[in-house]
C-alpha cells in the first residue's frame, strides 16, 4: 500500500513526450501522494509536438489533474533533423483508445518552458526538488545551459533513455525485421530518445556536477517492466480482484483509458519487435526510480560514466536505421567502488511497481 504521507512530497518536475508509456509517467508522478508535481514541460518525439502537448493535457484531464500548469518546450533537436516514431505510438502519439478526454486548461505560453522549469526548481530549498525527463534531452540539455548553477541546486535527475547492452541484464530487447538480436530500439546501438537528439544527451551526460546526480534507466531495464496480459487486466479492474468474479464491476474510464493504452502498445511491440508477452513500459521507471530508490538494484553502489557516441550517420530511413552507424549509442564504464557518477539500475522490483501504479489508477478514478 501506499503509506507516504504528502505533507512531505519532494517537488519533482516531468519532461515528457507524450506517448503510451509517458501517460503512466504523469499518472504516478501526478497522483502519488508522495510526490509535489511542480509542472510539465512538453517536448517533440513521440509524436510532433503539438501532438505530444494535447496529449500532456488530456491525460492530467482524465486523472483529475488539470490544475497541474504544462508548458510547451522544444519542437526539434539541437543540431539534427527531427525524427519520430509512428510506427509505435501512432499518428498521434496515443493511438488506440477511444477514452481520451477533451483537455480544457490549455498549455502556458506566457514564458518558455526552459523558463518554467527554472523558475520552479530554483525555488525549492536547496538539494530538494527532483527532475525527470523522458523523452529527449533537448528542454533539460538547454535548462542547463541558460541556468549551469541549476545543477548544484537540485536533488537529482531521472532519465529515460539509452541502452547498454553487453550482458547488462538478461532483459528481452526482440527482433527487427529478422535482423537478430539487438539492445538498442531505434538502432540496433541505439535508444530512441537518445538518438534523435545524442548532443544534447552528450551536454548532460558530461556535466560531471549533473552525472553524479543522474540516475539513467536504459532499454536493459525497462524491458524487464512488462505489460503483460495479467498487468493489463489488473490495471483494467484492481489487481484486488483478480481471480474474483468481475462481472458486477463497474470500471471507471481512466482504467479503461489505460488498459485501451495499454493493448494498442502491445500490439506494436508485438509486430514491430516480436515482443509478445507484452510492451515493455519505459517511462513510469523513470519517476519510480527517485521515488522508491530501494526497489531498483544497482549492485550495491555501482556506478557510471556515459558516453554518447554524436559520430556516424543518422536518420530515419530503413537504410540508415538497419546500417552500421552507432550514432546515438550510450557507452556506459563502470567506476571504481565508492567513485561519483551515473546510477544505472540492472533490476527492479516489478509487481511492487504494478501495484503502485494500480494504487494511483485508484486515486486518479
Amino acid at each position: 500500500m501506499i503509506s507516504e504521507s504528502s505533507t512531505n512530497s519532494p517537488p519533482l518536475w516531468l519532461d515528457c513526450d507524450t506517448g503510451h508509456d509517458d501517460a503512466l509517467a504523469i499518472l504516478l508522478s501526478a497522483q502519488h501522494p508522495s510526490v509535489n508535481l511542480l509542472g510539465i514541460s512538453t517536448i517533440y518525439g513521440n509524436a510532433s509536438l503539438p501532438n505530444t502537448t494535447h496529449n500532456t493535457r488530456a491525460i492530467l484531464k482524465a486523472i483529475n489533474r488539470e490544475d497541474v500548469p504544462v508548458f510547451i518546450g522544444a519542437s526539434k533537436p539541437f543540431c539534427r533533423v527531427t525524427v519520430a516514431a509512428p510506427d509505435i505510438h501512432g499518428e498521434s502519439g496515443l493511438d488506440g483508445t477511444t477514452c481520451l478526454p477533451t483537455p480544457t486548461v490549455p498549455a502556458r505560453i506566457d514564458i518558455t518552458a526552459v523558463e518554467a522549469m527554472y523558475r520552479a526548481l530554483i525555488a525549492q530549498p536547496p538539494n530538494t526538488a527532483y527532475l525527470v525527463a523522458t523523452g529527449a534531452c533537448t528542454n533539460i540539455a538547454l535548462l542547463f545551459a541558460v541556468h549551469p548553477e541549476l545543477a548544484e541546486h537540485i536533488a537529482g535527475l531521472s532519465i529515460m533513455g539509452g541502452a547498454i547492452g553487453g550482458g547488462f541484464s538478461n532483459a528481452p530487447m526482440g527482433i527487427v525485421h529478422g535482423e537478430g538480436e539487438r539492445f538498442g530500439n531505434w538502432t540496433p546501438f541505439a535508444e530512441f530518445n537518445i538518438y534523435i537528439d545524442p548532443e544534447s544527451a552528450s551536454s548532460i551526460f558530461s556535466n560531471p556536477v549533473l552525472a553524479k546526480k543522474t540516475t539513467l534507466i536504459p532499454l536493459d531495464l525497462t524491458h524487464q517492466f512488462l505489460a503483460t496480459k495479467q498487468v493489463q487486466d489488473g490495471l483494467l479492474h484492481g489487481f484486488d480482484h483478480i481471480g474474483h468474479d468481475q462481472s458486477q464491476l463497474k470500471i471507471p474510464m481512466v482504467r479503461k483509458l489505460f488498459h485501451e493504452i495499454l493493448t494498442f502498445f502491445a500490439k506494436t511491440y508485438a509486430d514491430v519487435f516480436g515482443l509478445n508477452e507484452g510492451p515493455p513500459t519505459h517511462d513510469p521507471l523513470a519517476v519510480a526510480a527517485l521515488l522508491f530508490p530501494e526497489a531498483f538494484h544497482d549492485n550495491d553502489g555501482e556506478r557510471y560514466t556515459v558516453q554518447v557516441i554524436t559520430e556516424g550517420e543518422h536518420g530515419s530511413s530503413d537504410q540508415i536505421r538497419a546500417g552500421g552507424s552507432q550514432c546515438g549509442r550510450t557507452v556506459a564504464t563502470l567506476l571504481l567502488p565508492l567513485s561519483e557518477g551515473v546510477r544505472i539500475p540492472r533490476s527492479l522490483e516489478r509487481a511492487r511497481l504494478w501495484h503502485i501504479l494500480d494504487e494511483c489508477l485508484a486515486r486518479a478514478g
